[in-house]
């Protein structure tokens, strides 16, 4: 006999539904918040379908999408819980309606919004803008991408050659994942 839709699920049920081991989901309730499985006796957990269609959307993210959790996470801080929900069930047009919304909302774009200086970048952004200065294309010495007097990068410099780093490690991270 089957459950109807809105029967709550067990672990087993749920990791059996979406291919996935169990202590997976227990991991997963540690470092997604927005899933809160009710807890009986006894530490059983029961998945309300809400969780589930929220896990389906984790999952497609972090294994078909190749995201990792900082990833996924700042994707649900970012859109909220229904644009995974609306991911993991392929439904592109609530996806297109909730990044739309979003942009509505948003009173100045991502590039015009000043960065704090502890805030989080996608890999790939840069911090700041590259200039000829600094691939050596200057006129002199002095106008290198270090300082003549100094021997060090200047700021933006040395975050330039953060992000290019930080690309570069995620490039090998996935090339890594398709060997």
């Amino acid at each position: 006999m089957d459950k109807s839709p809105d029967a709550f699920r067990t672990i087993s049920e749920v990791a059996e539904d979406l291919d996935l081991p169990q202590h997976v989901l227990r991991f997963w309730e540690t470092r997604f918040t927005q899933i809160k499985p009710m807890k009986r006796g006894g530490g059983r957990r029961y998945y309300r379908p809400q969780d589930v269609e929220l896990i389906k959307g984790i999952r497609h993210m972090l294994y078909e999408q190749g995201y990792t959790i900082k990833g996924v996470q700042k994707l649900l801080r970012d859109n909220g819980n229904q644009f995974l929900v609306a991911v993991g069930s392929g439904d592109m047009k609530a996806v297109e309606a909730i990044a739309q919304r979003k942009q509505a909302e948003a009173p100045m774009t991502p590039a015009a919004q000043p960065r704090g200086a502890d805030e989080e970048m996608l890999v790939g952004e840069a911090r700041a803008k590259p200039s000829r200065r600094f691939f050596g294309l200057g006129k002199g010495d002095d106008d290198g991408p270090v300082a003549a007097d100094s021997g060090k990068l200047s700021r933006d410099n040395r975050a330039l050659l953060q992000e290019a780093l930080f690309d570069l490690l995620e490039c090998k991270r996935l090339l890594d994942q398709v060997r």
